[in-house]
């Protein structure tokens, strides 16, 4: 018998998978005997945020992450499909028929049974998505089996920035005092600099001030603590708060002007292809529409691309990079495997995803088999390599977008069919890799 931890998304695309391919499967979700402030009722797969998964075009990251998934046998886009209401590209669903249409079936499946239970310790084999609302019981068993430092609370998420939407022209790279450090491969510096002048520091301070933050549910309010301060809280302490903190321009010089700058925002490389750039100190509860629009006023970002938007809100998800292992597991017990929010991914789909590879893998396991990971290429491999790959000391969650993809052998310099052909090869990748594991994908 195998056992999934939690009903959420992952959770029972989780149990779905390894149900399909013979295995029997103990699904065991905590509500309604343990209630959560965020979930309205007891059903399986309940979407306790937006009603969209997000974009279904596949020149879109969400849509190419979808088509992929399909091609997988995924449960949660065929209910997503069957719930589906009108909201343009977009894959919008009625709330209550989706989770409904999940519940039955997981309900109904001669190899799954639900339990309604909270778990509270680890035990082979097992898939844990609990989500970021896992239980304090179940949080302290993870933190026990892999250390005080390998589960955080508390996301203080800075916004991403794709690599060729920045100005080159206009930022510097240099790091403050022209130290470096070991990961640094580039010599000139770890950090891309946006130099402000006066003029440009202090519109940016007036926009930033008037800006208008989140509220979310009451699950996301959290205290403010000094290391995860939101930049427009920061900025109401004074106008000089930001020059003396991720602004301060000390230590930087612009090799291209006499002048040193009256106020300098880093961005640090966020990926080791160096094609995802962090906004230094800029975590914040800003509405994204802001974020862009305030944002966009830094010399050199002027034309933007936000991979990841910033936020500060609970949160339970492990430094994945430093604690598991590539197929998501325990390192000294691989049929004990992790998926969903837990691991890092931002997102719906992303992670139900996790949720898929990780029943695909637990199966394979229980086989004899070792684990199979998708290519890179695709949308779901680069969402584990990201996991697999990113700096475990600056690790933060994230959505499915194309800044993850390898770039393409020629560069091609129109947007739209560049992503074209990422999808193109995305699509023939995850065909390729799923005839030669041979997963057996059962389309609901």
């Amino acid at each position: 018998m195998i056992t999934v931890v939690g009903g959420g998304l992952a959770g029972s695309e989780a149990a779905w998978q390894l149900a399909e391919r013979g295995h029997d499967v103990v699904l065991v979700e905590m509500r309604p005997v343990v209630a959560t402030p965020a979930h309205k009722t007891d059903r399986l797969a309940e979407l306790v945020c937006s009603n969209t998964f997000k974009s279904t075009e596949e020149t879109n990251a969400h849509g190419l992450l979808k088509s992929e998934m399909r091609s997988l046998g995924s449960l949660i886009l065929w209910a997503a499909d069957q719930a589906r209401v009108p909201g343009g590209s977009a894959l919008a669903v009625d709330r209550d028929v989706f989770s409904s249409m999940v519940t039955d079936r997981i309900k109904s499946h001669p190899h799954i049974s639900v339990e309604r239970r909270e778990v509270t310790d680890i035990a082979a084999p097992c898939i844990i998505a609990t989500g970021p609302l896992t239980s304090d019981a179940l949080a302290r068993s993870i933190r026990s089996r892999l250390g005080v430092d390998a589960l955080a609370f508390y996301d203080a998420i800075a916004p991403v920035i794709d690599r060729e939407s920045i100005d080159h022209d206009v930022v510097f790279r240099a790091s403050r005092y022209g130290k470096e450090t070991m990961r640094d491969a580039d010599m000139d510096g770890a950090y891309l600099n946006c130099p402000l002048d006066r003029q440009q520091y202090n519109d940016f301070m007036d926009a930033l001030v008037a800006a208008d933050p989140y509220t979310g549910h009451e699950f996301d309010e959290v205290p403010y603590f000094e290391g995860c301060m939101p930049i427009e809280e920061m900025a109401r302490r004074g106008r000089d708060t930001l020059r003396f903190g991720p602004l301060k321009p000390v230590g930087l010089h612009d090799p291209r002007s006499a002048q040193a700058p009256y106020a300098v925002a880093q961005l640090r490389q966020e990926d080791r292809g160096a094609r995802m750039w962090n906004m230094v100190g800029f975590q914040t509860r800003l509405r994204i529409p802001d974020q862009q629009r305030v944002f966009r006023m830094l010399p050199g970002l002027e034309n933007a691309e936000f991979v990841r938007f910033g936020s500060i809100h609970r949160n339970s998800y492990l430094n994945t990079p430093a604690a598991l292992s590539p197929h998501l597991a325990l390192r000294d017990e691989p049929r004990v495997l992790f998926a969903g929010q837990l691991t890092g991914v931002e997102g719906y789909t992303e992670s139900t995803a996790t949720g898929l590879v990780a029943g695909l893998n637990l199966s394979r396991l229980t086989d004899g088999l070792d684990p199979a990971v998708p290519p890179a290429t695709t949308m779901i491999g680069a969402l584990y390599r990201y996991l697999r790959e990113a700096r475990p000391e600056h690790f933060q969650p994230m959505n499915a977008n194309f800044a993850l993809l390898d770039d393409l052998p020629t560069p091609v310099r129109d947007k739209r069919r560049k992503r074209e052909l990422f999808a193109e090869r995305a699509l023939a990748a995850i065909d390729a890799w799923r005839a030669e594991i041979n997963p057996s994908a059962v389309v609901p």
